[in-house]
């Protein structure tokens, strides 16, 4: 199973895996969370992040998802892509963390093929739908 962690803003990720196990009702297994705090400074939390990948990863690889592109998360993430083991995708929501969870016993391309079009799907006009 493809390991899931999550490097976001502040609270942002462990709200988003707390959202996912209220829709699951269960924590799905092996996945983590980093939150970076404005006052962090990234290469501190590098060695950090390191470990918390280890932890997640049972050989599968790791699919990284963190909120903004260029961002402090999204640049420590950045440091952590190995293609093919260490996947990562920017503009983490909730729907795209829960296809994450579903699809994670898939291949890594078809892992991220669906986190991709799951975020972006979740995202619509209520009232033209």
């Amino acid at each position: 199973m493809i390991g899931l962690f999550l490097i976001t803003h502040s609270t942002y990720g462990e709200s988003l895996i707390q959202c996912a196990c209220h829709v699951l009702n269960k924590r799905p297994p092996q996945i983590a969370q980093l939150g970076v705090a404005a006052q962090d400074d990234p290469l501190d939390l590098l060695p950090l992040a390191r470990q918390l990948v280890g932890c997640v990863d049972d050989g599968d690889g790791v699919l990284l998802l963190t909120d903004i592109y260029g961002a402090t998360p999204a640049n420590l993430a950045l440091k952590l892509l190995e293609p093919g083991r260490i996947e990562g995708v920017a503009g983490a929501n909730l729907p795209m963390l829960l296809r994450a969870i579903t699809y994670r016993d898939k291949d890594m391309g078809t892992l991220l093929a669906k986190v991709i079009t799951g975020g972006r799907d979740g995202v619509l006009n209520m009232l033209n739908h």
